[in-house]
C-alpha cells in the first residue's frame, strides 16, 4: 500500500522535557556509534506525544541520531505502526485486510468504519475522535477478522460486534480486547483438541487481555510522565519506588558479580574449555570431498592470503604483502598492550591542532562515534597516522585514559584499522559508514 506524508505539515517539532530525557536515555542502551538503532523507539515516542508522525518529527529524530533524513523517512513510511496523518483524538482503528481476514469478513468491518467514522481511510470523523485505515497482515490470522485499536487486538469480529466496540469507545469506555467470541488464545474455534488438562488451572483471560483490563485505558497516549508498565509477575508485588529503581537499573550495565565486563555490561566470563578448541570441519556445501586440504580451505572461504612472490633465501614461509605485514604488526601491538604494566604506559605524541586545520574523520574507525572523536581531539589525536603509530605502551595509555570508554582501543582494534585508513585503503566498517 502506498504511504505518503500528510500534505499539511507543522513547521517544527520538539519533545516535551520528559520525553526528551526519555529519548536521551534510549541512546545509552546502544554502543557508541550505534545510536541509530534507537530510531524505532524514538519515532514511536514522538508519535505517542503528538498522535501521529509529522515530517518535522521524523527529521528531528534523524538529527538526534545523526542520520540522513531519508533514512528516518524510510523507517517511518515502512511500518504501519507509524501514522503519517493526523488521527482521531480517541482512537485510530487499523483493520487488517490481508488474505485470512479478507476471506473472513474484513470488508464488512471496513464498511462499518465508513459508516461510523469517515467515508475514506485516513479521514477523521466529524467530531475528530476517530480515524481508520486498512493495513497489511497484523499476524492474528487464526482469529480473523481482526482490527488493532490503540495498543490492543480485537479478534474474531463480526460487523455487529465491531460497531458496538466503536460505540463503547465513543462513550468513553475501553472494551475488552482479544477474541470477541470467548476464545482464550488461538486454539480451534470449537475448543482445544489436545492439552485439555491446561484449561483447568489457567487464568480467566490470557496475559495480554488480563494486562489490558488491569490498565483500563490502553488507548491512552504517553506524555512521558507515566511509570513504566509492569510485567505480570511484578504488578502485585512492586511499589512505585521499586518500579523507578528497577527502571533505572535496567538502563545501567549489569556485569556478572566478580567478573570483568566491558562498557555495555557484556559478561566476559571465559568459555568452557571444551568449547575453546576449533571444531573439526563437519562438511557443508562449500566443501569438496575430493579436494586437497588447501583447496578445501579455499572452498570454505578460509584460505590464507599469501604473496605470489618467490620465497627469499633462508625464509621459513611465504613472503607477506606489506599491508598484511603492517596489519599483523598492529595486531601484535594490540595484543601486547594487554600485558603492559600501568607504570610502563606512555602517552603517544599529540598535536595541538589538526594539520592544515583539517582532521581526519576518525568516525571511520569502528567503535569511534561523535563523543569518542571529540574526546580523542581533546587528547590531541586528529589523524589516522597518529593512531596507526601507537605502540603497545601507548595503546595501554590511551585505553586507560578514555574516560567512560576504557579498553575500546584494543577491543575494536583501532590501530589495525587506522593503518589501513592512513594508507588510503578502506576497512569493511568504513565502507559501510559512507552510506
Amino acid at each position: 500500500m502506498l504511504r505518503r506524508l500528510h500534505p499539511e505539515q507543522p513547521e517544527s517539532f520538539a519533545f516535551t522535557e520528559a520525553n526528551q530525557k526519555w529519548a536521551e536515555a534510549q541512546l545509552t542502551k546502544f554502543p557508541e556509534g550505534r545510536q541509530a538503532s534507537a530510531i524505532i523507539p524514538l519515532l514511536w515516542r514522538a508519535q505517542e506525544q503528538e498522535g501521529w508522525l509529522s515530517r518535522a518529527a521524523i527529521e528531528h529524530v534523524a538529527d538526534m541520531l545523526g542520520l540522513a533524513h531519508i533514512r528516518a523517512l524510510e523507517v517511518a513510511t515502512f511500518y504501519f505502526m507509524f501514522h503519517l496523518s493526523p488521527v482521531g483524538s480517541v482512537a485510530h482503528v487499523q483493520v487488517c485486510g490481508t488474505t485470512s481476514c479478507m476471506i473472513c469478513g474484513a470488508e464488512d468491518l471496513m464498511a462499518v468504519c465508513r459508516e461510523k467514522i469517515a467515508p475514506q481511510p485516513h479521514m477523521r470523523s466529524e467530531d475528530g475522535k476517530f480515524s481508520w485505515e486498512e493495513v497489511e497482515c497484523l499476524g492474528a490470522c487464526s482469529n480473523a477478522p481482526m482490527a488493532q485499536i490503540g495498543k490492543d487486538y480485537y479478534e474474531d469480529l463480526t460487523a455487529e460486534r465491531f460497531g458496538e466496540i466503536l460505540d463503547e469507545l465513543a462513550a468513553g469506555r475501553v472494551p475488552m480486547p482479544g477474541s470477541q467470541t470467548g476464545r482464550y488464545a488461538s486454539e480451534p474455534a470449537d475448543g482445544l483438541t489436545s492439552l485439555k488438562e491446561y484449561e483447568a488451572g489457567r487464568a480467566e483471560h490470557n496475559a495480554s487481555v488480563e494486562l489490558a483490563l488491569e490498565l483500563g485505558d490502553t488507548i491512552k497516549r504517553i506524555d512521558g510522565t507515566e511509570v513504566p508498565l509492569l510485567t505480570p509477575w511484578q504488578r502485585n508485588t512492586t511499589t512505585d519506588a521499586e518500579v523507578e529503581a528497577s527502571a533505572a537499573a535496567a538502563r545501567s550495565p549489569r556485569p556478572a558479580e566478580g567478573v570483568p565486563a566491558d562498557k555495555t555490561g557484556i559478561d566476559k566470563r571465559e568459555a568452557p574449555a571444551e568449547t575453546k578448541s576449533k571444531p573439526e570441519y563437519s562438511g557443508g556445501q562449500a566443501h569438496n570431498a575430493d579436494a586437497k586440504p588447501a583447496e578445501a580451505d579455499a572452498a570454505a572461504g578460509s584460505a590464507p592470503k599469501v604473496s605470489d612472490e618467490p620465497m627469499e633465501e633462508g625464509a621459513k614461509g611465504p613472503k607477506q604483502p606489506a599491508d598484511e605485514k603492517a596489519a599483523d604488526d598492529a595486531d601484535a601491538a594490540t595484543r601486547a598492550a594487554a600485558s603492559v604494566r600501568p607504570e610502563d604506559a606512555r602517552k603517544p605524541e599529540a598535536l595541538d591542532a589538526p594539520r592544515e586545520g583539517k582532521a581526519d574523520d576518525l568516525k571511520k574507525i569502528k567503535g569511534v562515534g561523535p563523543k569518542l572523536e571529540a574526546l580523542l581531539h581533546g587528547l590531541g589525536f586528529y589523524h589516522f597516522d597518529q593512531i596507526a603509530a601507537w605502540t603497545a605502551e601507548e595503546i595501554a595509555w590511551v585505553d586507560a585514559n578514555l574516560e567512560g570508554f576504557k579498553g575500546r582501543v584494543t577491543r575494536d582494534e583501532w590501530v589495525k584499522q587506522a593503518k589501513l585508513l592512513a594508507s588510503g585503503q578502506e576497512t569493511e566498517f568504513s565502507k559501510r559508514a559512507k552510506y
